[in-house]
């Protein structure tokens, strides 16, 4: 194939895509892909047959099948448990769809209209998701040592037709009553999956530490984790001597990354969290310093001042007003990337990652962006605030919370011991 027909089929697929995602397959005509993409429509019969044929294509290319693979084996080496695979794994998947929702509704209303071959086409790109997520759980269920009741290919199918149930419901029916919000759904379906899929005295065992763990040649590469408990994530909060280190080395990254990693510890909010922050959610004077959160149950943050025993700035002059007063660009983003659009997850895991280049845990771990938010929760106990406004603040419930009201103890008498050691 030349490179112009090459081209010309890539814008082709380009503004397919763009026109299904936004007005749905049935409202997008193939004069209007053509224009888009500036060929003739000659052109598109040419190349692709019809619209079905085109839309065969937009399938077999779109982004919610292809790449899955890697982005899973970039993520084997950062994630701490199995529960964290698949509350992390629910939630890229659904963001993804929910990307092309007109896209979606189409696929599902109109698969009736599908020639066989755009069946077969959707089927092979499921059936792909499916085995490359597949493999991923093989891994952490190999890493961990944990015994599974199913097999890894039965699990991701079963998890995998929940997710697109859900989606399905979402994007065909708003009035519904059956989970409050996407987070409410994928904390009950991570929790089925949890108790159903794993014998449950796994999830009682001791905590097992990593560093024991033998390494097992996998598609993934050798898979390590920190120490974690298999029932209840391990709280992983981080020392304050680590903490100012990752900040002085955000610091010196620039005035954003600064920002980012201030944004993490100074309000323990998660990755998908930060990233979906837009500028109107800064609130922001000389009594307070608040964010508006809009993912999962809305609610507000405050921006500590104070990480760790150390002062960074004030509620007006701080890491993260500083990022934005040097702000040129126009969009609505409280963090974007060098292209200037909104900055993804990936993205604020690859900050992470800088800022935190040569560091080691006291397990002898890399730090992982989790445990932002775990060193987060247990500062915010040691200075005193109670399980439920710490719940109402970061929007987990009491119970997930208890690990850290033992850790803010463990913390606080190891303190109590040391002064009582001074005072002799």
């Amino acid at each position: 194939m030349s490179r112009s027909r090459s081209s010309t089929r890539t814008r082709l697929i380009n503004a397919a895509l763009e026109l299904f995602t936004s007005q749905g397959v049935t409202e997008t005509t193939t004069r209007q892909i053509a224009e888009l993409a500036q060929v003739s429509e000659v052109t598109l019969f040419r190349q692709f047959g019809n619209k079905q044929g085109l839309l065969l294509a937009v399938i077999e290319d779109s982004a919610v099948f292809t790449h899955l693979g890697e982005s899973l084996r970039e993520q084997v080496n950062q994630t701490s448990n199995v529960e964290q695979v698949l509350r992390n794994y629910g939630r890229d998947r659904l963001q993804a769809l929910e990307n092309i929702p007109e896209l979606m509704r189409s696929v599902v209303g109109e698969a009736g209209r599908y020639t066989m071959e755009n069946r077969r086409a959707l089927g092979r790109g499921v059936t792909m998701a499916n085995r490359d997520f597949a493999r991923y759980l093989a891994t952490v269920i190999e890493r961990d040592h944990l015994k599974a009741h199913i097999s890894p290919e039965k699990l991701a199918s079963l998890l995998n037709v929940m997710l697109f149930g859900y989606l399905v419901i979402e994007l065909t029916s708003e009035f519904h009553e059956l989970w409050d919000s996407r987070d409410d759904f994928l904390e009950s379906l991570v929790q089925l999956c949890l108790k159903g899929a794993f014998s449950q005295p796994e999830f009682n065992r001791e905590s097992v530490n990593q560093a024991n763990f033998p390494q097992t040649p996998s598609e993934y590469g050798n898979a390590s984790s920190k120490t974690v408990s298999l029932h209840t994530r391990q709280v992983g909060d981080l020392p304050a001597s680590m903490v100012r280190l990752i900040m002085q080395q955000a610091k010196k990254q620039g005035l954003q990354d600064y920002a980012l990693i201030y944004v993490l510890f100074g309000t323990g909010l998660l990755a998908q969290e930060v990233v979906a922050l837009e500028q109107s959610h800064h609130i922001s004077d000389t009594q307070e310093h608040l964010l508006q959160i809009t993912q999962g149950a809305l609610r507000q943050v405050s921006v500590n001042q104070w990480i760790m025993g150390k002062r960074y700035g004030s509620y007006t002059r701080n890491p993260l007003s500083q990022w934005l007063k040097s702000r040129k660009d126009k969009q609505p983003t409280l963090f974007i990337n060098s292209a200037e659009q909104p900055l993804s997850e990936s993205e604020l895991s690859a900050v992470w990652q800088k800022c935190t280049a040569g560091l080691l845990t006291p397990e002898g771990q890399p730090p992982l962006i989790e445990q932002a938010r775990d060193t987060w929760c247990v500062e915010m106990l040691n200075r005193g605030i109670d399980l439920e406004d710490l719940s109402i603040l970061c929007g987990w419930d009491v119970v997930r919370l208890r690990p850290y009201a033992h850790r803010a103890r463990e913390k606080a008498a190891l303190e109590r011991a040391m002064s009582l050691d001074h005072k002799l």
